[in-house]
């Protein structure tokens, strides 16, 4: 299965809000359902919780609704530890909807911004973190990003995103067809497996990026996740 480059709908200019809006609570709804916060909170609780460390900041790009700060938050308030996360978004249906959703976390601030020219000054934050983002883009501007976000980071980069593989195509594919009549959760989530990279190219990838040394994990049901030491 080739790469695909075809844009996704949420890419594209013109969507009704409603359709949007849907499509956001879907993929809330689907991250919940496959494990997609299993890695960031396995990998902060070696990096923060193991270290007995009583606060830390991340910057979630590319936030979407913001349930990833929740969760981040949820986590940290249940070890007794204090932290601040930011959510960048570009979208301003899709940030608003975040704000929403993290109306009661103080802990939670969501910025309109734009993941290439991030509003924030060089190690602002513990750690960056983004997920199921980079296989928005092509290869060169994955580069560039992992290379803008590793300077705002003082101790990591982290990245979650889809692997590409026919099982995971025609798994998503009948899960949303089941579980929704959003057209654009049906066509983004097997089109994101389309767009995503093999394993191997995500390794390439990565080690092309030239930030830090990486330790990538694959996780079920096909992810990946990585560790960019950029720091300490």
């Amino acid at each position: 299965m080739k790469r695909s480059l075809e844009k996704e709908m949420m890419d594209l200019p013109g969507n009704p809000p409603h359709l949007h809006e849907e499509d956001l609570n879907n993929l809330r709804t689907i991250n919940r359902s496959l494990g997609a916060y299993r890695g960031l909170l396995r990998c902060l609780k070696q990096l923060v919780g193991g270290r007995k460390t009583t606060e830390f900041s991340l910057l979630d790009v590319g936030t979407g609704c913001g349930d990833i700060p929740v969760t981040v938050v949820q986590w940290a308030r249940r070890n007794g530890i204090s932290t601040k996360v930011v959510g960048l978004e570009p979208h301003p249906i899709t940030a608003g909807m975040a704000r929403q959703q993290t109306r009661d976390f103080p802990e939670i601030s969501i910025v309109r911004g734009d993941g290439f020219h991030p509003p924030f000054p060089p190690s602002s934050f513990d750690f960056v973190f983004t997920s199921q983002v980079l296989h928005h883009f092509s290869e060169e501007e994955i580069l560039l990003l992992l290379k803008t976000w590793s300077r705002l980071a003082r101790r990591g980069v982290m990245v979650s995103d889809l692997i590409r593989h026919p099982l995971a195509y025609h798994g998503i594919r009948l899960f949303t067809f089941l579980f929704t009549r959003n057209t654009m959760t049906r066509n983004d989530g097997p089109l994101s497996v389309r767009r995503a990279f093999t394993l191997e190219e995500w390794k390439d990838l990565f080690s092309r990026a030239g930030i830090g040394e990486f330790h990538l994990s694959h996780l079920f049901p096909f992810r990946v996740f990585t560790l960019f030491s950029v720091g300490e």
